[in-house]
């Protein structure tokens, strides 16, 4: 059994983490500020053209961001036990290391998708207000590139934490 070991936060780690609790709290007040304004029918599902396709009711708005709310809260419960993530090369030397590691592209990772969904919810209100059809031509690439890119990253670095 892997010890467990208590890893703090770094200030990149906590300056993320408050981002996309920003980001959250910004998303609901702009949904407040202009729910009237939001037509009855908005998009639902974008291609991966960026192109609307398929709408539903205007509370569907509420969705996406209550969806990055629980995956921010459960990967957040998740960067607690680093102990129980998958290493390469894991020693006594290195344990401390590697674990800072894990827990830190955890953290990474739940605040890019934090920060995407919102990112989408914001889009998803100005299409409906303004009636503009699609997200940005390249939203779907820079998402996975950012999320492969934090993966590739942290795995190289792991492997280098030897």
């Amino acid at each position: 059994m892997r010890p467990i070991i208590k890893i703090k936060k770094t200030m990149f780690e906590i300056i993320l983490n408050t981002i996309s609790i920003a980001s959250f709290i910004g998303i609901f007040i702009y949904l407040k500020l202009v729910w009237s304004d939001i037509p009855k029918t908005v998009p639902m599902h974008f291609d991966s053209a960026g192109q609307v396709d398929n709408y539903g009711d205007k509370e569907f708005i509420f969705i996406l961001p209550m969806i990055g709310a629980i995956l921010w809260i459960v990967l957040t419960i998740l960067e607690k036990f680093p102990h129980t993530y998958n290493y390469l090369n894991l020693t006594p030397e290195n344990i401390e290391r590697q674990y800072k590691n894990g827990s830190m592209m955890i953290n990474v990772m739940k605040n890019e998708i934090s920060i995407f969904f919102t990112y989408i919810t914001w889009n998803t209100i100005n299409i409906s207000i303004s009636k503009n059809v699609s997200l940005n031509d390249y939203f779907l690439l820079i998402f996975l590139t950012t999320i492969f890119g934090s993966i590739a990253f942290f795995f190289i670095r792991s492997i280098r934490l030897k």
